[in-house]
């Protein structure tokens, strides 16, 4: 099995490397390829670096993913999972490695991508090169350009239905599902111009979510509602959820388990075709205990169908592991300067960025530490606002405010 897998190594590095090793040189070059690789895998990052620098054929054999792998799962976003799952293939690993010390120190550049005359709370996705970008009552769909630091304008497409706010939207399946604040929901499909819109909530919907078919929204009205995603069925209520207080936020687990509520998050189990009528939607436990009042969610991402992270108006980033309890999660971070945690992103292994309720301030966490790694306030006095959604990339983190749509470019700081 060794020897098997040394010689996929020596292959691996051989379709890297076409190039031939120096005729004349150390006892280093006369070594079989698999036993330089067995040698260089104990080289830390900054080893390898100068292994690098000795000729040009050591600099393309220390370029190989398989050397960088490792390292690169230790580094912040570089694309691997917590288990070691590889979401950007198309990027060589080692290139991923050097940007991951720009997030690691802070090395960025700040620039405004997009601006818009009044206040919003706008909501964005990214799909492939392509940002989605709720204004108002209105979807915007734009095409990045090769730099991913700006935008091709104007929109390629524009989703409306909505008669009020679009307060949140989740991108499934080819479709666009849409929360607004005229208690509706629209079902957009993207690459046409099919949208369908039905009375959701007695108020506003302030979030949806979409797996596996179902969707799962939930209401300033103190409930959640479960409804189907074919076609032939949308607007049919599968469920209602009676909830304690408004809904803010709301998540479908991988394994359909719906999670939602204001002050202490509750877990309910979804609809499905194995369960009875008297199990769907039915409260299972309340997540953490003993939360002062007003200590709402406002953010919740699942990272697997045990663990998921939550954030609010208590300041804190909490990151819960079902596995081991459902009444104190396993870490939480505290925001600094006690600002409402209005948003959270995470790179599902080492790296987790936050959003705060004033001056725009981002905040970069390395989730084995307490302490912040670095903050970047976007906006000052008089124009504080908060940051309403964050994602990122290997190369760029986009942050949405009141005013304008911020890029943090990594790749070129």
């Amino acid at each position: 099995m060794a020897a098997a897998a040394a010689a996929e190594d020596a292959a691996a590095v051989a379709a890297v490397e076409p190039a031939t090793r120096p005729a004349a040189g150390p006892a280093l070059w006369r070594l079989p390829e698999e036993l330089l690789l067995l040698i260089c895998s104990y080289l830390d990052m900054r080893a390898l670096g100068r292994l690098a620098q000795v000729c040009r054929w050591l600099r393309r054999f220390t370029s190989c993913d398989l050397l960088w792998r490792p390292i690169a799962r230790a580094s912040l976003n570089t694309g691997f999972t917590r288990l070691g799952t590889d979401l950007m293939t198309s990027i060589p690993v080692k290139e991923r490695v050097r940007l991951s010390q720009n997030w690691r120190l802070g090395r960025c550049r700040d620039r405004i991508l997009l601006k818009w005359r009044y206040s919003q709370m706008p909501w964005m996705q990214l799909e492939d090169s392509s940002l989605y970008l709720s204004q108002a009552n209105f979807i915007l769909a734009y095409q990045f350009r090769s730099d991913g630091a700006s935008l091709n304008r104007p929109p390629f497409r524009v989703f409306a239905g909505h008669d009020e706010d679009v307060c949140h939207f989740v991108l499934a399946n080819s479709h666009i599902i849409s929360a607004g604040g005229d208690g509706k929901i629209g079902v957009h499909t993207m690459h046409s111009a099919f949208t369908v819109k039905y009375s959701a909530h007695e108020q506003e919907v302030n979030c949806v979510d979409c797996k596996g078919g179902i969707i799962v929204s939930g209401s300033r009205d103190r409930t959640a509602k479960v409804w189907p995603l074919a076609s032939g069925r949308l607007g049919q209520c599968l469920h209602t959820i009676q909830t304690e207080d408004r809904v803010w936020s709301i998540a479908i687990s991988p394994l359909l388990s719906l999670f939602c509520d204001w002050n202490s998050l509750l877990w309910a189990l979804l609809t499905s075709e194995d369960l009875g009528p008297q199990q769907c939607g039915q409260l299972i436990t309340h997540l953490g205990s003993d939360f002062p009042p007003g200590a709402g969610v406002l953010d919740v991402m699942y990272e697997s169908p045990s663990t998921l992270l939550s954030c609010g108006y208590d300041t804190y980033v909490r990151y819960w592991d079902l596995r081991t309890s459902t009444r104190k999660c396993v870490m939480e971070w505290e925001e600094p300067h006690d600002s409402t945690f209005y948003c959270l992103q995470t790179d599902g292994n080492h790296l987790l960025a936050t959003g705060s309720s004033y001056y725009g301030v981002v905040r970069l966490w390395d989730r084995r530490q307490r302490a912040c790694l670095h903050a970047f306030p976007l906006t000052s006095t008089p124009l504080s606002s908060p940051v309403y959604c964050l994602r990122f990339t290997t190369r760029h983190l986009y942050a949405a405010l009141s005013y304008n749509l911020h890029v943090l470019d990594f790749q070129n700081p």
